[in-house]
């Protein structure tokens, strides 16, 4: 049985694979806010390291410029997420976020290589004049201020959506407010360096700028990491074994095979339940969703996408008992009423062995030994194999009409004897015999006081069972209906 998310209340809201209006435009909203910011920022860099020769204003400048392309990038790649899943993109467009997060760090990257070789060049090569003027140090500080605001727009709108395109944009963006004030570190030890006549102070500019590459390239790695592990399906180690415990809610006997994998802010997991085979498909229903319930608040994701696979046990008995039947097949032969059981903490077997084509008891019995001993090297902890040796059941002859009716009359007269005994009323009804490959299949209809307790009820079923294998010749499987007396 195979449960799946349905979404069908929920759709017009939030459509699969897709987010909801409202979701649609708070993140649309935060990326063009960090797109109107980027291009204020990197013009305004531009201009100011222009003017004052500053390679670390520069270096910032080229890193807003940067910003400007990954938060413009962020923009499309929410709009295009949001979109619901399609007969082509079945999980949705969740992944683009992951490509935008992946490009972006390429272009980080980059951008890091050149500010580090235009940084040595100055730092060993080439002097260049760096004026540490008012306006420098006002355009950093009105940097960190823009990145420190729209970082936190970025971070709840990423945390409140589950968006990696805007976490991974706001992680950007606050890593940016440490390079800005690196660089204004670094323009402080060039002021220095003319106020009080340290010429080797006016190298700190170029060592800011490699202060800020280092800061990037480490965020870069970060990012792309997570990036890379997000488009190969990858999920933190903890994350599966938090899905089994999660899963294993009353009911559930083993959580087996789980599956997750992440599209953008979508979560769409796969996992297989053991349940006991005596459970009632309604109850077995009622596990898997609770199972589903469990694992969307490990999640933290009420729309996850989750299908949950619901498998039947087998306990060890009924393992060895298919097993049994299935080598009695192998060597030509039928085992019926398989009996597996314990005697003194050793397992033993007993079963009815249905003999082919033999001719005497000695043919019969040569072949059963043989059946038990290949018996024995299949199952080396059986202590003891008994095997009741009889013909093929079909062999037998079929049941005429007389003498159907003779046994219905029979079974008629012993239950009718039984509940009299029992000092019970009892009325047997609708009796049906069929020959089931040589045993007779009795099924019946028993009509008794309504205000019969139902263990009371079922020890009487009980006894016309045990009375009815005694009294009627070849009775095998026996049903009996018990019910209140029909109205008059």
């Amino acid at each position: 049985m195979t449960e799946h998310l349905d979404l069908s209340k929920t759709a017009a809201a939030t459509p699969p694979g897709g987010d909801s209006a409202e979701a649609m435009r708070e993140k649309t909203s935060a990326a063009l806010s960090s797109v109107i910011a980027a291009v204020f920022l990197t013009g305004m860099k531009i201009v100011v390291g222009i003017l004052t020769g500053s390679l670390g204003i520069l270096a910032e400048a080229a890193h807003s410029g940067l910003d400007l392309i990954a938060a413009a990038m962020t923009l499309v790649a929410v709009r295009v997420s949001s979109r619901p899943a399609d007969p082509i993109h079945t999980y949705g467009h969740g992944k683009v976020e992951n490509l935008s997060a992946m490009f972006e760090t390429a272009l980080l990257l980059l951008t890091c290589v050149w500010i580090i070789y235009e940084a040595v060049r100055r730092l060993f090569f080439q002097s260049v004049e760096v004026e540490a003027s008012a306006w420098a140090f006002l355009v950093m500080a009105v940097s960190v201020a823009i990145d420190f605001s729209r970082s936190r727009v970025l971070k709840r709108a990423a945390q409140k959506y589950h968006s990696q395109a805007l976490e991974a944009d706001a992680l950007h963006f606050s890593t940016d407010i440490w390079s800005s004030l690196v660089v204004i570190g670094g323009l402080m030890f060039v002021w220095a360096s003319r106020a009080f006549g340290i010429p080797w102070l006016d190298k700190a500019d170029a060592i800011a700028a490699l202060g800020v590459s280092g800061i990037v390239v480490y965020v870069s790695l970060t990012l792309g990491k997570k990036t890379i592990a997000d488009l190969l399906d990858g999920v933190p180690p903890h994350l599966r074994e938090d899905m089994i415990r999660a899963a294993h809610v009353p009911g559930v006997l083993e959580v087996g095979n789980v599956r997750i994998r992440r599209a953008g802010p979508d979560f769409f997991v796969d996992v297989v339940l053991t349940v006991s085979r005596h459970e009632a498909f309604e109850h077995a229903h009622d596990i898997s969703n609770q199972a589903k319930e469990a694992i969307r608040r490990a999640l933290n994701r009420p729309n996850a996408d989750i299908i949950v696979h619901v498998a039947p046990s087998r306990e060890e008995a009924e393992d060895m008992v298919a097993d049994v039947r299935s080598l009695a097949a192998r060597h030509n032969l039928a085992a019926h009423d398989i009996r597996l059981f314990e005697k003194k903490g050793r397992p033993c077997l007993e079963l009815h062995l249905e003999i082919r084509g033999a001719r005497d008891v000695a043919e019969a019995h040569a072949r059963a030994s043989e059946f038990e001993e290949v018996l024995r090297r299949a199952v080396p902890s059986l202590d003891r194999v008994v095997t009741h040796l009889e013909p093929v059941r079909t062999e037998s002859a079929p049941v005429t009409e007389d003498e159907a009716q003779a046994d219905r009359d029979l079974i008629q007269k012993i239950v009718l004897d039984i509940a009299e005994a029992a000092g019970v009323s009892c009325d047997p009804h609708e009796i049906d015999v069929e020959d089931e490959a040589g045993e007779l299949a009795v099924s019946f209809h028993c009509s008794v006081d309504p205000a019969m307790d139902l263990d009371s009820a079922h020890r009487l079923t009980e006894r016309f069972e045990l009375a009815l294998k005694s009294g009627v010749p070849r009775v095998g499987r026996v049903l009996i209906h018990i019910e209140p007396p029909e109205p008059a």
